[in-house]
């Protein structure tokens, strides 16, 4: 989320001095999320985790009501999202091939380094669509009307965000018309 200060509270009193360092860890469970914090946190400018009383922490109980409640009568206005799988589990990682010029590349190209296509009529295309984008930590975004920023995709990508509205645990068969504007709510171009 591009966060540097973070201070975290909890009402877990082991918890919060497991993670300062102030208690030791004998659960091998909680030593894994103890280095995963850690991991996360040494990318940080600063951290500070605090422990509070529970009656001081009504939102934390809310959301561990919410959570352990029965889904069905909650409206579709209620995000819940149930994890499946731990964080500290390990994760298979699948290799990646470089990627393939795609209609993205004069745009970053020119974004990064000031690089336009040689065909005249192209470059022309790219310095004036150029204004439009912008590079942010890497990703290119495009101003949108449905978001501030939309997450500019290539067609690979495109295709699975279009397959997923379309058919997936959102989806509804709509029309195209329909299907395009659920994918730019969800923040891609």
């Amino acid at each position: 989320m591009g966060a540097e200060r973070v201070t975290a509270m909890t009402d877990s009193r082991l918890a919060a001095n497991q993670v300062s360092g102030e208690f030791k860890t004998k659960d091998k469970r909680m030593e894994k999320y103890v280095k995963a914090i850690q991991q996360i946190t040494s990318t940080l400018k600063s951290f500070e985790i605090k422990q509070i009383s529970r009656g001081n922490n009504r939102r934390a109980d809310a959301l561990n009501k919410l959570a352990s409640t029965c889904f069905g009568h909650l409206s579709k206005e209620v995000l819940v999202e149930v994890l499946k799988e731990r964080s500290i589990d390990e994760r298979q990682v699948n290799s990646l091939s470089i990627a393939q010029p795609n209609w993205m590349t004069p745009i970053i190209e020119y974004l990064q380094h000031g690089i336009i296509p040689d065909d005249h009529a192209k470059a022309r295309k790219t310095r004036i669509r150029a204004p439009q984008y912008a590079m942010i930590k890497g990703t290119l975004y495009r101003k949108g009307h449905a978001a501030p920023w939309l997450k500019c995709i290539d067609g690979a990508t495109g295709k699975m965000a279009l397959k997923e509205a379309h058919a997936g645990s959102a989806g509804a068969h709509e029309g195209a018309r329909a299907l395009t504007g659920k994918v730019l709510r969800m923040g891609l171009y």
